[in-house]
């Protein structure tokens, strides 16, 4: 088949495919690896050459690490350190051991287990930064965990691939000298120091130009070349893409080079996708289902005990560390490199390469099902006590929502050693404000019976931080009907919630953003130039005046068409109040 016709077929089927996909739930990584099945050689058979197609492919992941990179300033690469350096190791090593042992439990020679354990260790970058990136968590503790785990094994790479060659029988091809690991390592210094330099006049040369398309040429040539660069020294292409995202990533174009290279990103990794899924060997699945179902299994487990366990280790909470295990779950891409490699050194037969590559590419459609089922775990009913038993202790303050807002609150009495009991109907919220060493408590704060073991009945003042509106509205009615003796301090998500608030006799209430808005008006007049006496007494005044017909309003709220002319009053009143305000200034000036 012409190679048009094939590239109209592929775009074809990911178009179905991908789409379809997504709208069952599965993703859209399963449904590139499914087109990839159904048009490979295992498949319809009407696409060929899957080697070629794979390699120019994997400009995509390159493109996705340059990307990566670019979004991570050095300080903020150096924050990493420990998830890169620290858990990335404690994960390569654990895991090379455990499948190192479990190879040799499947009668493999203690050079083809020590082969197998240190390849099946590492785990797919472009799959599991997709599908983190999918589910919109890559910034999350489990998410930076995982991308630096990700890190460490693409620096691992070099080191495995002079290894394998000293596990295998054919030492002619296996001697690679440690000079060339110190000449690969020297390189990469120097592309580091240079082009931190050199990148940038390329794209202001490039930038100058005003043609659009030259600094999108620019920049592919910027990832792509760096790539080759590292390559020749005898490092990782996706390295040496990733180094120059990181050095671009405090330069003026970074959100411009972004912008460019992401549908190209796309494509290629999509691309990618659909090229695992045609190198998958469907035949020997059907042939040997028992060894590979085994073999899958075992990958799996492992590593996912193992990521699990250092997670919690490592301050996540439990449920972060198993979504951690499960991103990180497969077999990775350089798999298919470093068997290849192992192969030929006579590390392993090309029969085991074979069976240890179809497994590899089948945990990768795996690792979506595992998160599929994990989101419907998760969303399941599930059997929890009503509220957590509170030890009688009486606190002259009960804080009902311990989230961004009731944590500063908590934060301020700790400073001040105001002892506080704290609640949240959030268990993941709970368990996660516990690991930092807070005391807090699980229940709903529209629970009566929980309000009486917090103690309601001595304490001074509630706080009510509660995010959702009729969830804080639902405490409040209880609250006050209760414990009407009882200051409530609450919080309003805007000027509906804090009427609703006052209907129910709640005196204090803070809109949530109303302060931090009036800080920002205060240091835009100062930015404009007025004086800072001049802007904090405008800033002043207005929230007073907002203040003063928060109330005056409160009675006929329920009436739009009255607060549509109070408020066009209150326009014109706020107005003419600068206006003299302005004219007083004027005078004193002069």
């Amino acid at each position: 088949m012409p190679g048009f016709e094939q590239l109209m077929l592929l775009l074809l089927a990911a178009v179905i495919l991908v789409p379809l996909s997504a709208r069952l739930g599965l993703g859209a990584v399963l449904g590139y690896l499914m087109a990839g099945v159904i048009v490979g050689p295992w498949g319809l058979g009407v696409i060929g050459h899957v080697d070629e197609i794979l390699h120019v492919a994997e400009f995509g992941v390159i493109l996705l690490l340059f990307v990566i990179g670019l979004e991570l300033r050095p300080t903020r690469l150096w924050a990493l350190r420990r998830a890169i350096f620290g858990f990335g190791s404690a994960q390569m090593l654990l895991c090379a051991a455990l499948l190192m042992g479990f190879a040799l439990l499947t009668g493999e020679s203690m050079s083809t287990a020590a082969v197998v354990g240190l390849v099946l260790a590492l785990s797919s970058t472009a799959f599991a930064l997709q599908l983190i990136a999918e589910r919109g968590e890559m910034t999350t503790r489990w998410g930076r965990s995982a991308f630096g785990t990700l890190l460490f094994q693409d620096l691992a790479v070099v080191p495995l691939l002079a290894l394998l060659p000293l596990l295998g029988t054919r030492t002619e091809t296996g001697s690679i000298s440690w000079l060339q690991i110190l000449q690969s390592l020297a390189v990469l210094l120097v592309v580091v120091f240079a082009g931190r330099f050199l990148l940038r006049q390329v794209l202001r040369i490039a930038a100058l130009s005003k043609v659009r398309e030259i600094l999108t040429a620019t920049a592919l040539l910027v990832a792509f070349g760096m790539a080759y660069l590292l390559e020749v020294a005898g490092l990782s292409m996706a390295l040496g893409a990733f180094l120059a995202g990181v050095l671009l990533a405090d330069s003026e174009y970074r959100h411009q080079l972004e912008a460019d290279i992401e549908p190209f990103k796309g494509l290629l990794l999509g691309l990618f996708f659909i090229a695992v899924g045609m190198s998958l060997n469907v035949g020997l699945v059907t042939s040997d289902t028992l060894s590979v179902g085994v073999l899958i299994a075992g990958i799996i487990a492992i590593k996912l005990t193992v990521l699990f366990g250092l997670g919690c280790f490592n301050g996540l909470a439990p449920r972060e560390s198993l979504k951690l295990g499960i991103a990180l779950s497969q077999g990775g891409e350089f798999a298919f490199v470093l068997f290849g490699v192992a192969v030929a050194a006579g590390a392993m037969s090309s029969a085991q390469g074979e069976l240890y590559s179809v497994a590899v590419s089948l945990s990768m459609v795996v690792t979506p099902l595992l998160f599929i089922g994990y989101d419907r775990w998760e969303r399941r009913p599930q059997e929890i006590p009503a509220f957590d038993e509170i030890e009688e202790e009486e606190t002259p303050v009960i804080i009902v929502g311990f989230g961004r807002f009731g944590q500063v609150v908590a934060r301020i009495l700790s400073a001040m050693k105001i002892p506080f009991t704290a609640l949240d109907a959030s268990p993941q919220q709970v368990d996660f404000v516990r690991l930092y060493g807070n005391e807090i408590y699980y229940g709903d704060g529209s629970r009566m019976d929980l309000l009486e073991a917090a103690g309601a009945h001595s304490a001074k003042i509630l706080v009510l931080a509660i995010d959702d509106v009729e969830a804080s509205m639902a405490a409040a009615t209880v609250i006050r009907s209760h414990f009407p003796a009882l200051k409530v301090f609450a919080r309003a998500r805007n000027r509906n919630h804090a009427y609703r608030l006052m209907d129910l006799g709640v005196k204090v209430i803070q809109r949530e953003t109303f302060l931090s808005a009036v800080d920002m008006g205060r240091s835009v007049l100062e930015g404009l130039g007025v004086d800072a006496k001049a802007a904090n007494d405008m800033t002043t005044r207005f929230a007073e005046h907002d203040a003063r017909r928060l109330n005056e309003y409160h009675s006929v709220h329920d009436d739009e068409e009255k607060m549509r002319e109070l408020a066009k009053e209150a326009a014109r009143e706020l107005e003419e109040m600068f206006a003299r305000d302005a004219s007083e200034l004027a005078r004193e000036n002069v």
